[in-house]
């Protein structure tokens, strides 16, 4: 046992005692929150990017240090700091509150931290478990909201149900192969004709990691979570539990051989997945339902990188998942500076922002446009990776579907852009009086620094990739 294999998790577990004490005994707990909170959440994505060589095998080797987990521990870090810096000030959270707010976020975060290097799957139930619960109180602590007490409901509901399901497969995988442990589970026979209860099983686990991922067809609380929930915690909601679940689920890739059954039937559920997104979110005028849809659509295209089930299918799905984070940030970045008041923005909304607030309108250009997946974007490079991955697999009639769904997603992820610069007639728009006054100087820099980081790792993708040497 050497500890300093697990400094990521034991420098969060640290944030997470330490805001715990601080919920106690701090009267003035907001205050105090703001000046140490975003420097320690900093120096734990250091710590991560100074663990990315570490390896090894913990706890029996059911916890397993190698380039994916400590790659994904990173990404994790890094969207816990962007969450904490975004919504350090958010305006419909009590301060009363904050502490507690934080401490749950922190518990999420360190839980999908272990979720990254489980190998084993009680191991992965337990980490799954301790991410989930700790979101559920996050989404109803939202000021005199009716919406977020009912979007509460139905995510503490669904991921009940989720939950249920995948330890009901849990047990038919226990039953079929007499095994938890992933490296012999690879190696056993996953087809329906020499183990069809294995099989059902399998599906049934993934359905709780499916639902993370807002997969379909686990996706029916994404939207509805989305809109109720506030700015900033959707914007955490929307990024984080879906990279956990992606960890894991390339820890399965081994196994989905082309041709297999639970191969195929994630390949179709993937295409439905993005088609279904992609189409829905072409009626959304709320901004966040909007993303909530694109977020279906996405869960499907990450899924491609899982089903081509190579190496280079695993590096093109944790590059795209580092991607997403950085894209969904960027966006959800500008709505929380836009949204002074905390509320929900439509398109409408962001008529003008290019004269209230030039920086934010050409962030919000740069993370449309790499959700789109155009270039010189890390979106159009995650894509291409992902579709390059998945050719010759058994599956090129899947490679073609993402390719169209990409021209189809151009229409709404452009149409915030059109909205931020442009009217329907091509006239530009008059400086109007809309939400969103608090754009302090080192926001707007935050912002342009994450635009600029989705540039450079789309011109620079070698910057990423040479992480993930595996």
């Amino acid at each position: 046992m050497n500890i300093l294999l697990l400094l990521p998790e034991v420098f969060q577990l640290l944030i997470v005692t330490a805001l715990f004490v601080q919920s106690i005994v701090q009267k003035d707990r907001a205050v105090q929150l703001k000046k140490w909170l975003p420097w320690a959440a900093a120096l734990g994505v250091m710590v991560c990017f100074g663990s990315l060589a570490q390896k090894g095998l913990l706890f029996s080797r059911t916890y397993r240090l190698d380039d994916l987990s400590q790659f994904f521990k990173m990404t994790v870090s890094l969207g816990f700091f962007l969450a904490v810096i975004n919504g350090i000030d958010q305006p419909l959270l009590e301060k009363e509150k904050r502490c507690d707010y934080f401490l749950f976020m922190a518990l999420s975060a360190w839980g999908l931290l272990l979720l990254c290097s489980t190998v084993e799957l009680i191991s992965i139930y337990l980490a799954l478990e301790l991410a989930s619960f700790s979101l559920f109180p996050l989404v109803p602590l939202r000021r005199k909201s009716g919406q977020a007490a009912e979007a509460s409901v139905k995510y503490m509901l669904m991921g009940g149900v989720a939950t249920t399901v995948g330890l009901f497969g849990f047990s038919y995988i226990l039953a079929a192969q007499h095994a938890t442990d992933l490296q012999q589970l690879i190696h056993m026979p996953w087809t329906w004709s020499h183990s069809p209860m294995a099989v059902v099983g399998l599906i049934l686990f993934l359905s709780g990691l499916l639902f993370k991922l807002a997969f379909f067809p686990f996706h029916f609380w994404a939207p509805d979570v989305y809109e109720g929930a506030g700015n900033e915690t959707a914007a955490y909601i929307a990024v984080l539990p879906k990279v956990g679940a992606v960890a894991v689920l390339l820890r399965f890739s081994p196994l989905l051989k082309p041709g297999l059954e639970i191969t195929t039937i994630l390949a179709v559920l993937a295409a439905v997945s993005m088609t279904y997104g992609n189409l829905a979110a072409l009626l959304q005028k709320d901004v966040k339902r909007l993303l909530g849809y694109s977020a279906i659509s996405h869960a499907g295209y990450l899924m491609v990188g899982v089903v081509a089930g190579t190496p280079m299918g695993v590096k093109a799905a944790a590059f795209y998942t580092f991607s997403y984070v950085l894209m969904n940030f960027a966006c959800f970045w500008v709505l929380c500076r836009e949204s002074e008041d905390g509320k929900n923005l439509m398109l409408e909304d962001l008529t003008g922002l290019s004269k209230r607030s030039p920086g934010l309108a050409f962030v919000l250009a740069v993370g449309a446009v790499a959700l789109a997946g155009l270039p010189p974007t890390t979106g159009f490079m995650g894509k291409f990776f992902l579709l390059s991955a998945a050719w010759n697999r058994s599956c090129n009639w899947l490679v073609v579907i993402a390719a169209a769904n990409v021209a189809v997603a151009l229409f709404y992820y452009l149409n915030l852009v059109r909205y931020a610069y442009t009217k329907a007639d091509g006239k530009p728009f008059e400086p109007s009086h809309g939400p969103g006054k608090n754009r302090s100087g080192w926001m707007v820099s935050a912002a342009l620094f994450l635009a600029a980081l989705l540039i450079l790792f789309g011109i620079l993708p070698n910057l990423i990739l040479r992480m993930l040497a595996f």
